[in-house]
């Protein structure tokens, strides 16, 4: 079968195959057709109404009946006109209309983008959309956290504002529970309002059953050596060697104090292992000098250490 005979691609399609709108779902007509899901929408956009028939790749109506409108004025035109000046005219007139398709054309396509953007918001949060993007994250399509102590956990496209033009998309980590701007600079120009702020958190409450930890590498137990300052024959250690190995085993000491109690199955429609996974003991860095831990009051202590605490139950 030859590619002529093929169906050609909608706009949807090409839309969603550009460089920099990889994290873009792509919105069925059916869900675009239904006036309530565009309820409001018609005030936000310019010209839209020639941008909803761009997307759903409908033919204006009245564009056969302008062109036929234009060929009369023409005509008319030419027979009031000499004969010398019909072909300038004629000229002149089909000029001004290229021009005056080719602006609106330009003016459609950006409207078509913003209403398809504002749109894709809505259809993430349904029932559908929601699981075309379940498939894209289990898929690593999203990318992954660039934290340390997350492992590698798998992000997703969300905003920070739902109006467009304040913020471009970032990337939510559930294992942190921070955002991150994308790695890629083709992500930049994507406007953060196209995913807005409610998809990311129910993501999660619909898809409790998910693991959105990383995988971290198993921790190696610090070994017992005695400092280098500390002198053989004596036996006794140094002062700095005595509190490094009290510092290096309290932590350890802490992380085993006992089982947690029972844990409920769900909190707040989350699974208490998928509750930032990425935070609490011994997974937030802890700057040292020479062994010796940085006082919190310190320029470059942890003073904001308590945003990234988690309590041990």
């Amino acid at each position: 079968m030859s590619s002529s005979s093929q169906a050609p691609e909608s706009w949807i399609s090409a839309f969603c195959s550009l460089v920099g709108h990889e994290y873009f779902a792509e919105v069925s007509e059916d869900f675009i057709e239904d006036d309530f899901n565009l309820t409001g929408l018609q005030s936000q956009v310019p010209m839209y109404k020639e941008a909803l028939e761009m997307i759903l790749d409908v033919e204006p109506e009245d564009l056969s009946d302008e062109e036929d409108e234009d060929e009369d004025e023409d005509e008319d035109e030419d027979d009031m006109d000499q004969d010398g000046e019909r072909g300038y005219r004629r000229a002149d007139a089909a000029e001004r209309r290229h021009l005056r398709m080719a602006s609106d054309l330009s003016v459609i396509e950006s409207s078509a983008e913003m209403l398809y953007g504002l749109i894709h918001q809505r259809f993430i949060t349904s029932r559908p959309g929601i699981q075309q993007m379940a498939e894209k994250y289990e898929l690593g399509h999203f990318g992954h956290c660039p934290r340390v102590h997350c492992g590698g956990a798998k992000v997703l496209p969300v905003g920070c504002s739902d109006i467009p033009g304040q913020e471009t998309v970032k990337l939510f980590c559930p294992s942190c529970l921070d955002v991150y701007n994308p790695p890629n600079s083709r992500f930049q120009a994507v406007d953060g309002a196209f995913f807005g702020t409610t998809f990311g958190c129910l993501f999660f409450m619909t898809f409790p059953e998910l693991g959105v930890g990383g995988h971290k590498p198993p921790e190696k137990p610090l070994p017992d050596v005695a400092s280098p300052l500390s002198g053989p024959k004596d036996g006794r250690t140094s002062l700095s060697s005595s509190l490094t190995s009290q510092q290096n085993h309290s932590i350890p000491a802490q992380q085993h104090q006992g089982p947690l109690p029972p844990q409920p199955d769900m909190i707040n429609g989350v699974a208490p292992r998928n509750l930032a996974p990425g935070l609490g003991l011994g997974n937030i860095y802890e700057p040292r000098i020479y062994g010796f831990r940085v006082s919190e009051f310190a320029k470059t202590g942890p003073r904001m250490k308590w945003l990234r605490s988690r309590p041990a139950d």
